[in-house]
């Protein structure tokens, strides 16, 4: 059995940093390796270099030109990527925002992924108020948020909450300040995959 889990959620939520928190315990809990695929690492230079041949600005990460035409080619390709080591036995963490497909719910569609069904899928919404978030992307004054800080306004209209309906469905994580017992019931969920008939792992609240 290998484990395709996504870390997903809007900039400032702090999906990488829990993603490489926890590569190490899955390990361990899980008895198989994992791979670690990050959108930025794998596609920020290429893409950088793209949008600025286009449009001189190589920050141009969140324009409409960027999310038109090179947004989701960066997306497959992550998903391929991923899959080729599944294919291999190598199970994968995935970090990406990926909030359209979380709506669409494609990263429970086995056929759009491409994986079998003895992969087990994992979704996880990372998720913090955007005042923090906001505070966060200042502090780490990463040039790739230059257009989201420069157009907040714009940018915050694609900020969402999963509906209750949608929050079902994922492993919801309160990255606000999460307690160690926080850390402890995702990991279990993720790599004990309980059945639908055994009770969940309380994980903090979906945000109001």
């Amino acid at each position: 059995m290998t484990h395709l889990v996504f870390f997903c959620g809007h900039a400032g939520t702090g999906k990488t940093t829990l993603a490489k928190r926890l590569i190490r315990p899955l390990t361990h809990a899980t008895g198989t390796a994992f791979c670690l695929l990050d959108k930025d690492t794998l596609y920020g230079a290429y893409s950088a270099a793209a949008i600025g041949a286009l449009t001189g600005d190589p920050n141009d990460r969140d324009s409409p030109l960027f999310l038109q035409h090179l947004r989701d080619p960066e997306y497959r390709g992550l998903i391929d990527t991923a899959r080729e080591n599944l294919e291999q036995g190598i199970s994968a963490l995935v970090i990406g925002p990926l909030s359209r497909e979380i709506r669409a719910r494609l990263l429970f569609d086995r056929a759009w992924l491409g994986v079998t069904d003895d992969v087990e899928i994992h979704v996880v919404w990372v998720y913090t108020s955007e005042e923090t978030a906001h505070q966060r992307i200042l502090t780490r004054n990463n040039p790739d948020d230059a257009y989201k800080l420069a157009h907040w306004d714009e940018y915050r209209q694609r900020r969402f909450v999963p509906n209750a309906e949608l929050a079902r469905e994922l492993l919801m994580f309160d990255n606000t300040a999460p307690q160690p017992a926080d850390y402890d019931a995702l990991l279990a969920r993720i790599a004990g995959a309980p059945s639908p008939d055994e009770p969940d792992v309380v994980l903090p609240p979906v945000p109001a």
